[in-house]
């Protein structure tokens, strides 16, 4: 197998680790709120407790990673995310569980901001939408193993058992990193940890923080959708089994389209139409499922929101020199995480504000239509400057 491709594979076993991981919270939560009496406030702060570490660690993982080595760096995530799912379990009450979520967010914040670099790395000469896609999929698909397999194993077993099959998962995905994974030569470099973010050219790392807020965007109006449209829908009177299903609708969608667009990419490489289309599709899907029967808005958003995935992913390599990817992935993917923690809030406090079941959902599609102008700005800024 082409070494690349091997490395590929690694990649995306272990970020479907940590889709795996992430979502175990969502499954368990009944279990969770009955054994340790939590209520959905602490339920709903230990899910963001995954997400909120990289508001302070995305940049700094960049720069570990330059310093220490992107392999070790992402063997060293996957340990705290092994720690981290087993040490609920040991301490088994709300203080365990805040402790391991936290210390399994660190881990999966180092992945997060590695592990793009690291699939740039292999495939910037060639097939990088198409590795992108691929990679992007697998955390989707990781939280899809996790809500078919961890609730029952939890009814059967107990949930800290549940908690501990995170952990292995993890545990495979380090031995795979440690022992199947080769480094890439633009691995880490450390002679040139000493570089700081003053070596990237200015328009560069703007390019990189813009092609980050477009990715948190889009990854919160699909939060939005998932959190939000439960509240909505109940209040046009579909029930909450109905709700599952159509939820469950655009999740799994997202996993053909993701792959979807990245092999229209490679194919046909002209990436505009897929952004537009993968702006305009949920965007106008998300305005319209206040007004119109839900099933044809949450199909729409599935087969198109997952479309310019890849194309967003590898929009960081179009600017980043090899040796500025590190930190040029940090500055993308602390953008990134600002979104993703901060949109889903302003979207719940306008709801509270105007005392509309709609208007988070209307803030989604908004956020999924803003994509596209910031998409059109980065072309035009990018234009004259040299490609890596």
């Amino acid at each position: 197998m082409d070494g690349r491709w091997l490395a590929l594979g690694v990649l995306t076993f272990a970020r479907i680790s940590m889709g795996f991981q992430f979502q175990s919270l969502g499954s368990l939560a009944p279990l969770l709120m009955r054994d340790l009496r939590l209520d959905n406030a602490a339920i709903g702060s230990l899910i963001g407790l995954y997400v909120f570490p990289g508001l302070a660690l995305a940049l700094l993982g960049a720069v570990l990673a330059r310093r220490f080595g992107d392999r070790r760096i992402v063997a060293f995530g996957l340990l705290l995310m092994v720690a981290g799912g087993v040490l609920p379990g040991l301490w088994p009450t709300g203080s365990g569980l805040f402790v391991g979520r936290l210390v399994s967010g660190v881990g999966g914040v180092l992945l997060n901001v590695v592990m793009t670099k690291m699939v740039t790395d292999w495939f910037a000469q060639g097939h990088l939408v198409v590795a992108m896609a691929v990679y992007a999929n697998a955390y989707p698909v990781g939280i899809g193993l996790a809500l078919l397999t961890l609730g029952p194993l939890a009814e059967a077993a107990g949930w800290p058992l549940a908690l501990d099959a995170t952990a292995a998962l993890s545990l495979i995905a380090f031995v795979a990193m440690t022992v199947v994974y080769r480094p890439h030569p633009n691995d880490g470099r450390p002679q040139h940890a000493a570089a700081s973010l003053r070596a990237i050219p200015p328009r560069d790392a703007a390019l990189a923080c813009l092609a980050g807020t477009m990715w948190g965007m889009s990854n919160a109006a699909f939060s939005i959708l998932m959190g939000f449209a439960p509240i909505l829908l109940r209040a046009h009177g579909v029930s909450t089994a109905q709700t599952g299903v159509l939820l469950g609708l655009p999740a799994w969608l997202l996993v053909v389209s993701v792959q979807a667009g990245g092999l229209l990419e490679d194919r046909w490489p002209r990436p505009t139409p897929l952004v537009v289309l993968g702006c305009l599709g949920p965007g106008l899907a998300l305005l319209a499922l206040p007004i119109v029967p839900p099933l044809v808005p949450v199909l729409l958003v599935g087969l198109t929101a997952g479309l310019p995935a890849g194309v967003m992913l590898a929009l960081p390599a179009e600017v980043l020199h090899p040796q500025h990817r590190s930190l040029g992935m940090g500055l993308f993917y602390t953008c990134m995480y600002a979104g993703l923690a901060g949109l889903p809030a302003v979207a719940g406090w306008l709801q509270d504000k105007l005392d509309n079941p709609a208007t988070a959902i209307d803030f989604g599609g908004v956020l999924f239509l803003a994509v596209l102008p910031l998409f059109l700005l980065f072309r035009l800024t990018q234009r004259g400057s040299p490609t890596p």
